[in-house]
């Protein structure tokens, strides 16, 4: 496939607005046609604000569409199967929001959907496009921190409390674990690997679901993740890698990040600065999308399917161990 990639978007939410945003930044890559929404008053507005020429009412009219290459599934994690299921069934690449599925039953069944149909997916995990990440990798490839020996990573913020919306709604899938705290499973996953061992405890809230967690993970060759996710509590969003010869400190927020610190032993601070120039941070993980689909690839070498199903793994364990299930799964 060559020349521009023709996206479809469904929902009209914050997340999906800054994505629609993100893919006007790079029309030498992608087009948006198309706006899937549950009314013409929120489709037309998003379309208004990014001239967006197809508007619909309906998600799967998007997913008809002819001319759609590619659909960005924004809704509520908790139809991210459904949404995105339908969206290949006709034939479309997926790039579905994080995190990628309530639960590794139905992250295994998109995925092997996607295979069937020969389809690209990938969820999307934005951080880890971002130039800061993309040095990280090349630092720890140089083996400058020597061996890497973990993480701690925090992720606090208070979330617009309403018992309603998808922070604290259980129905519609609310857990801090596969909201925030899925971005810090999904960073050591990347350094790591699988973990070996997990533990962790919840705050469960008076919706039934999970407020605050916080979580330990143990790797192959003893790396250990400290994890503290919050959605009650008062902001903090750094992260520190530790190796046996220097740190580097992630400044705020780290899951979206402009600069970082490189300490090494015996040598000053370097403070390492890689501004966004304009770009809101989806342009990136848009591009690789791009890239992946014009080359004829079916997933990313750097959000691959097999990782974020162990992913999905992990985040079911952690579930598993508070007995905290929701009411729509089995």
């Amino acid at each position: 496939m060559v020349g521009k990639i023709k996206c479809g978007v469904l929902g009209t939410g914050k997340i999906t607005t800054r994505f629609a945003q993100a893919l006007n930044n790079i029309p030498e890559h992608a087009e948006l046609l198309a706006v899937g929404s549950r009314n013409q008053e929120t489709a037309d507005a998003l379309g208004d604000k990014f001239n967006i020429p197809r508007r619909y009412t309906s998600y799967e009219d998007v997913a008809k569409d002819p001319d759609i290459d590619i659909i960005y599934i924004g809704t509520p994690g908790v139809y991210h199967l459904r949404d995105a299921s339908m969206a290949l069934n006709h034939g479309k690449h997926v790039l579905c929001e994080k995190a990628f599925t309530i639960n590794v039953k139905e992250a295994q069944e998109m995925v092997d959907l996607a295979r069937e149909k020969n389809l690209f997916l990938m969820e999307a995990m934005w951080t880890r496009f971002f130039p800061i990440h993309v040095r990280i990798r090349e630092l720890l490839a140089d083996e400058v921190l020597g061996k890497v020996n973990g993480v701690t990573v925090n992720f606090l913020a208070t979330a617009p409390f309403d018992l309603n919306n998808r922070f604290f709604d259980i129905n519609l899938g609310a857990s801090v674990l596969l909201d925030t705290a899925s971005y810090g499973v999904s960073w050591s996953s990347s350094l790591f690997g699988e973990p070996e061992a997990v533990t962790g405890l919840a705050t469960i809230g008076e919706s039934g679901a999970d407020y605050q967690v916080a979580l330990v993970l143990r790797y192959k060759e003893g790396q250990l993740a400290s994890l503290m996710s919050s959605q009650i509590s008062y902001d903090e969003k750094d992260a520190i890698l530790f190796g046996e010869k220097g740190k580097i400190v992630i400044h705020s927020p780290w899951y979206k990040p402009e600069t970082m610190t490189l300490y090494l032993q015996g040598k000053e601070p370097e403070l390492i600065t890689l501004p966004l120039g304009g770009y809101n941070g989806y342009e990136y993980e848009a591009m690789e999308v791009m890239n992946c689909i014009k080359a004829g690839k079916t997933e990313s070498d750097i959000m691959p399917l097999n990782e974020t199903i162990s992913i999905m793994k992990t985040l079911d364990t952690f579930r598993d161990q508070w007995g905290h299930k929701f009411p729509f799964e089995d």
